[in-house]
């Protein structure tokens, strides 16, 4: 199996390209020149002392410069450790100290930033050095090309270290070796049918998240891909951007998180022009549960415009597996699995019924393992195994499951039942294929019901008034240490009453249990991961401390 950096060389030979579309003007280079700068960039980190098994930290928003300091510290033999960015303004005083956190849990000898984040980080005398990204790239009197020592690269050589979302605890360092990454890639370009003459993947996604960095930066850079590259930034002031670069580029492979993909199908509505996405194939959903609905609503709307109903790719995967977990075929759709929600939420039973049955519920099927792993559903707590259409804890085991958390023995213990990983969540597997059911620390019992949060997440969120994306549900203790559960959503709003007994009749109607309590919050205040998951338990821990921010 070749190492990352031998598939990054070899595609540098290719004819693919990146183009940064950050920004007003567009810019496109070639792999084999952004390949030059990086080795330039590599001989100058060298001459900093950077060598084969350091820990290298980055800290940036997504540019051009940013992806050539990536690749250079791959080229030195070093470990990349990607810094996420901060959510809001107001956290930046958390953003530098999580950093700094980060910076030493993950053993970095350097951290390389942007000189625009650079007053960001708190830097002390006993702090590995920070370098300024722009005064690392080529430049008269640095060193060249020409000047970079070619490590002895080694399968084993730890290539990232991925920290975890911290959606459901403190985020941890996953150790993803190149033989682990290598297989992940191979099993993508795989599953996913890639065509290195023909697909263009096109990308808002963070590279300090999972599915941005390794999903659209490492592939198509190991690969030779045309990639199109964009920031989250310009994706959340313009979402329609997304669907124009796709149309503008011809895109045949993109990705996101189901919020990114409601906010998709508005800007499709409201253009004022016909786009062309036939070429698009690959429309990833993952990240966080996909809602069937919002899948639906994004085919009716990119019918005008040309996209093919099957383009639509509900996927799952994590961290710990460097990014793909399970794939579908590609241009089969949304496929669902109609089950009966009581027999669920009593039985951890998914027994199907038809469509119009009293409690049917659709949960969407995420496809099978990708080549190289394996998933298997046991009962939580214990390792009996469990039989089709069972609820259970899924877990995987294959060529590129994480070795560990960097660090940290003590996770590590409760991660592996031998060579499975836990995963912690909730799914049963039906035609072999996995339907995801939610998080286990995340599920509410109520009177011997398993309740799962983002139903009622999803049915409060299309409540008008209600921020789309921006509620929390979670449980607490009620009477006769029984659950009760809390609802907590941002707003705009000033009709605060009316908009709280929308939100309990909501609650009573996807769950069947009353709230215990409805908070409304002012917008942009709910805890979020920097990948912009939201967080249950945090938030649970700020409403019983009395610390959200409420509306006024």
């Amino acid at each position: 199996m070749q190492t990352i950096v031998s598939r990054i060389e070899e595609a540098a030979k290719g004819d693919g390209t990146v183009t940064f579309v950050t920004g007003d003007d567009p810019v496109t280079k070639s792999w084999a020149q952004l390949h030059d700068e990086a080795r330039a960039m590599a001989a100058n980190l060298q001459s900093h002392g950077i060598e084969r098994g350091d820990h290298v930290a980055l800290l940036g928003p997504t540019t051009a410069d940013l992806v050539t300091a990536t690749q250079a510290i791959w080229l030195c033999g070093a470990t990349l450790v990607m810094l996420p960015l901060p959510m809001r303004l107001a956290s930046l005083e958390e953003f530098a100290k999580e950093t700094k956190g980060r910076i030493a849990n993950a053993g970095c000898v350097a951290v390389l930033v942007d000189p625009d984040l650079a007053p960001f980080v708190e830097i002390t005398p006993e702090d590995p050095p920070l370098h300024s990204i722009v005064d690392l790239l080529p430049a008269p009197g640095r060193p060249t090309a020409d000047d970079f020592i070619r490590p002895d690269y080694h399968e084993d050589d730890l290539f990232v270290l991925q920290f975890t979302s911290g959606s459901t605890s403190e985020p941890k360092g996953v150790m993803l070796p190149n033989h682990t990454v290598a297989a992940n890639l191979d099993a993508i370009l795989e599953a996913g049918e890639v065509d290195g003459d023909d697909d263009v993947m096109v990308s808002w996604l963070p590279l300090y998240h999972d599915m941005g960095l390794v999903g659209f930066l490492i592939l198509p850079m190991s690969a030779g891909l045309d990639l199109v590259l964009g920031a989250p930034q310009d994706f959340l002031a313009s979402p329609g951007r997304w669907m124009q670069w796709l149309s503008e580029y011809g895109g045949t492979a993109t990705a996101g998180p189901n919020f990114s993909y409601v906010l998709a199908t508005r800007a499709l509505r409201r253009s004022p022009e016909t786009l062309d996405l036939s070429r698009l194939r690959i429309a990833l959903n993952g990240a966080e549960p996909v809602d069937p609905a919002s899948v639906r609503a994004f085919v009716e709307a990119g019918e005008r415009h040309g996209m093919r109903p099957g383009a639509v790719f509900p996927a799952f995967g994590m961290a710990e597996v460097a990014i793909a977990g399970c794939f579908p075929v590609p241009l089969t759709g949304l496929a669902v699995d109609v089950i009966d929600g009581d027999r669920l939420e009593q039985d951890r039973l998914a027994v199907p019924v038809d469509t119009d049955h009293t409690n049917a519920r659709e949960l969407v099927k995420l496809g099978t393992p990708v080549p190289g792993l394996s998933f298997r559903i046991v009962r939580p707590g214990m390792t009996e195994v469990l039989a089709e259409r069972e609820v259970g804890e899924l877990q995987i085991a294959g060529t590129s499951v994480t070795p560990g958390y960097y660090q940290h023995a003590e996770a590590n213990a409760e991660l592996f039942d031998g060579e499975w990983l836990r995963t912690g969540d909730l799914a049963y597997l039906v035609d072999h294929q996995m339907v995801m059911c939610g998080r286990i620390k995340d599920v509410i019992i109520v009177g011997g019901r398993n309740v799962y949060p983002q139903d009622i997440e999803r049915n409060v969120g299309e409540i008008e008034g209600v921020r789309a994306g921006n509620v929390i549900a979670f449980g607490v203790p009620g009477r006769q240490g029984k659950e009760a559960v809390v609802v907590v959503a941002e707003t705009k709003v000033e009709s605060h009453d009316e908009l709280r007994s929308s939100i309990g009749s909501s609650v009573i109607d996807a769950v069947g249990v009353p709230c215990r309590d409805v908070v409304l919050v002012r917008a942009g205040s709910l805890p979020k991961t920097s990948s912009g998951k939201l967080q249950r338990a945090h938030c649970k821990q700020q409403y019983l401390s009395g610390s959200l921010e409420l509306v006024s």
